[in-house]
């Protein structure tokens, strides 16, 4: 067991025995591994391989009191170059299933190790539709097979890519790889493999049907994004995404940087979302160092992420209109965007990326100005809004073409893993900042929309409601900021004073080291969540006590939504096609990684 479990609560460990007693009472103790204790908040128990399906089938389909409403996450760890491992069961891959349940409050995570050669699992997918995605994305990069998978192929990378590029034996930087050449017989291969041939897609090959290329370079696309339609006249009659185009490597790149210079490479997940891409791997990481930030701090971070929030739905309302054919209102949303990067630059000095938050604190208090600033900006958009719902969200014509478009229901959200806004149109009320707080928001007064109908228009509705809210929340935290510091000095992750470097040389040398080689972490996992502006977006940080996240996980709201999409667009027209992928509201940044 690993020691020092401060952050290891007394209601974790009813909910870790509860879950024990049924995992003991219904598979024996002889397939239920271990139970490990994390900073993660929740259950994570290690279970035998073999009785893997049988255990997620128990807790999907299970009674009321341990039912889990959706299969957040699943992802994999390659353990063999891991440190400190500790009393952990023996693996060179951990395969992990985080299962999320709404009602019941709390999370509970299942791992299964694999050791070479055997890497094979069974496929949940028959379980949790959404884990088709996941289990193609741990085949794609860590080469993990799931057998039972309708279409185990590989996801974000080109279909002949060699190598399982989030391995540890796999180079992390372009410079570690030999020098590119190819001749015309390969170049021939690479060509042939991008040729589009119906039945490796799933598709029949009915000649009164039309095959449609939509992207990846469409406009309404938003993104280096494609879907291959089936379609007949302007009816849909199969559709099938197809990601990977944007793909980045941030995973990898988490594993590469030291913990705080990874921090800039966070604001480009949702590079609509800014600081709020920051915070869940912030939080993560000032769990597992025992930090404790000032309340000034929180209240400062709350602000900032609020008027991001704004700025990303002023974002997706714009484009969301231009695509239903109203062309002049992305010029009204962006000029009140750009009332948001002025705030957002006279305290941070960046527009886009500010890269702001610390762990410990933030990177400098709030210059002068900054509240008749932002009072002057709640008065302008409060106006807007008014607005834009009157100009807009009231006009015949865009009823017409949102209203029970593209709609769906809870059960369906909660089987795709949607999350968000657009869980929220549904009618189902659940908000992290409200049913899990974080960062100080339990100490803050607002409301969460929710829709009736979960079509179009109500994913478009709730988003110029939650910027009410937004301002509501902004409005009593510029009113409420408490006197402190803005950031912790702390031994692991915070450099020390300038002034007390220039004057000590010990405090030099710290300085020196943590800015050239890195802080260093304590051996553990720590996990974090939050409310993006996308929906839910989270950090899974494992720490082997070095200087560099030993696995980085993000997992991003946009991901399952853009795979429901396979489901929602059977048998409608492709222009309700182009309404729906404009509701959803994503970046391929988000989506890819």
């Amino acid at each position: 067991m690993y020691e020092n479990q401060i952050m290891f609560n007394k209601k974790l460990k009813k909910q870790e025995q509860f879950v024990l007693k049924l995992l003991y009472k219904n598979f024996g103790k002889k397939n239920i591994l271990y139970s490990q204790q994390t900073f993660m908040d929740m259950p994570v128990i290690w279970v035998n391989p073999y009785k893997l399906f049988d255990i997620i089938k128990f807790f999907r389909y299970g009674k009321k009191e341990y039912m889990f409403d959706m299969l957040y996450d699943l992802h994999c760890i390659d353990e063999r170059l891991r440190n400190n491992r500790n009393n952990l069961p023996k693996a060179d891959f951990t395969v992990f299933y985080h299962l999320l349940s709404f009602k019941n409050k709390y999370d509970l995570i299942i791992k299964v190790a694999l050791i070479e050669p055997t890497l094979l699992l069974p496929s949940i997918v028959n379980i949790w539709k959404n884990a088709n995605w996941y289990e193609r994305e741990v085949y794609d990069m860590f080469g993990i097979k799931f057998y039972g998978h309708p279409n185990l192929r590989r996801i974000l990378m080109p279909l002949n890519w060699k190598g399982y590029p989030l391995r540890k034996d796999y180079p992390s930087r372009a410079t570690e790889f030999k020098i590119f050449n190819i001749d015309r017989y390969n170049q021939y291969k690479e060509q042939y493999s991008l040729c589009f041939i119906p039945e490796e897609w799933g598709f029949s090959n009915n000649k009164n049907n039309m095959f449609l290329n939509f992207g990846p370079n469409h406009p309404s696309a938003h993104g280096a994004f494609r879907i291959l339609l089936q379609i007949y006249g302007e009816k849909i009659l199969k559709c099938v995404p197809d990601i990977g185009y944007h793909h980045r490597g941030a995973e990898k790149m988490g594993e590469r940087q030291t913990w705080h210079s990874y921090i800039p490479y966070t604001d480009r997940i949702d590079y609509t979302g800014g600081v709020i891409n920051n915070i869940p791997y912030i939080l993560a990481i000032e769990k597992i160092a025992n930090i404790k930030v000032s309340e000034r701090t929180k209240i400062i971070r709350i602000i900032l992420m609020e008027i991001f929030r704004i700025n990303s739905h002023m974002l997706f309302l714009g484009t969301f209109l231009q695509d239903l054919g109203a062309m002049s209102t992305v010029f009204f949303t962006f000029t009140d965007r750009q009332k948001c990067y002025e705030i957002i630059e006279a305290i941070t000095g960046f527009r886009m990326h500010p890269a702001w938050f610390r762990i410990g604190g933030i990177a400098h208090d709030l210059p002068k100005g900054w509240y008749k600033l932002i009072k002057n900006f709640i008065n302008w958009i409060n106006k807007r809004l008014k607005e834009y719902n009157k100009a807009m969200m009231n006009n015949y014509i865009l009823r017409k073409r949102t209203k029970f478009i593209a709609s769906y229901n809870t059960k369906e959200a909660f089987e795709w893993g949607i999350t968000g806004p657009n869980l929220r149109a549904t009618g189902f009320d659940f908000d992290v900042r409200k049913n899990r707080p974080y960062s100080g928001y339990e100490n803050l007064e607002f409301d969460i929309p929710i829709g009736n109908n979960g079509d179009v228009f109500d994913r478009a509705q709730i988003r110029i409601e939650e910027m009410y809210q937004s301002l509501r929340i902004i409005n009593q935290c510029i009113n409420n900021v408490p006197e402190g510091d803005i950031t912790l000095e702390h031994p692991l992750v915070t450099p020390p004073n300038r002034k007390n470097m220039l004057n000590n040389i010990e405090t030099l040398i710290t300085h020196f080291l943590q800015i050239s080689w890195g802080n260093i972490l304590e051996p553990n996992e720590t996990f974090q969540m939050i409310e993006a502006t996308k929906g839910l977006n989270s950090y899974y940080l494992v720490s082997d006590g070095n200087t560099t996240s030993y696995r980085t996980r993000i997992r991003t709201p946009s991901y399952p939504n853009l795979q429901h999409l396979s489901t929602i667009l059977k048998g409608v027209y492709i222009s309700d096609m182009i309404a729906h992928i404009a509701s959803i509201d994503f970046v391929m940044a988000d989506v890819d990684r």
